[in-house]
């Protein structure tokens, strides 16, 4: 569900769960667990493959059923490295996928804590929205269908680096639970600081695309 949640503009999805299965495999190979290491590989490039037609320009989407997918294997890839090896940390899955998990668990809150509404109701304020709206959209302010698409494509990548600034530290102390706790706290406290200056109109400076 949290591959789902953050399915919302060319190339996010697809690009995260190749970021965060390559991850897994670093690991899976230094464990010499070649199986989990192919299983990675091989859902990378089955992902590469949808990723070359959905980035830039959209021609094909995940979908419920790809994103759903992609979001199971690398659960499961990740409780079975666990599972077959016991010195990796249990929180090195929850580390490795914190933006996803993440934004879900923001948005439940947000929705049922700060706006008293169900957990499931849709909404336009997750961070890519936020993002999309008031990062990208005032650099490319005019709506013909070619800007559109462009400012699309403009909102991932930075989801591309919030992804990846779990998943290294995660490779690094896959080991070290104590490690993973604390990279995981600083991550929700950097989360939820950018999410706050970003709703309030006080984006940072280098955010801001020229």
């Amino acid at each position: 569900n949290a591959i789902n949640i953050i399915d919302g503009f060319n190339g996010l999805a697809s690009m995260c769960a190749m970021i965060m299965l390559a991850g897994l495999v670093v690991v899976a190979l230094q464990l010499g667990d070649n199986w989990i290491a192919a299983a990675g590989l091989l859902l990378i490039g089955a992902t590469l493959g949808l990723f070359t037609l959905n980035y830039p320009m959209g021609l094909i989407f995940l979908g419920d059923g790809g994103s759903y997918f992609l979001g199971f294997m690398v659960a499961e890839l990740g409780i079975l490295l666990i599972g077959r090896h016991p010195d990796v940390s249990p929180l090195f899955p929850l580390v490795l996928c914190a933006y996803p998990v993440v934004e879900t668990l923001f948005t439940m809150y947000r929705r049922k804590v700060l706006r008293g509404r169900p957990v499931h109701a849709p909404d336009g304020v997750h961070l890519h929205s936020l993002i999309y709206r008031r990062l990208v959209r005032w650099a490319l302010g005019s709506r013909n269908a070619r800007l559109l698409v462009r400012r699309n494509s403009l909102t991932a990548p930075y989801l591309w680096v919030a992804c990846s600034l779990s998943v290294v530290p995660a490779i690094i102390w896959w080991d070290s639970s104590a490690v993973l706790a604390g990279v995981l706290l600083a991550y929700v406290a950097g989360y939820i600081a950018l999410y706050r200056r970003i709703v309030r109109f006080r984006t940072p400076r280098w955010l801001l695309r020229r």
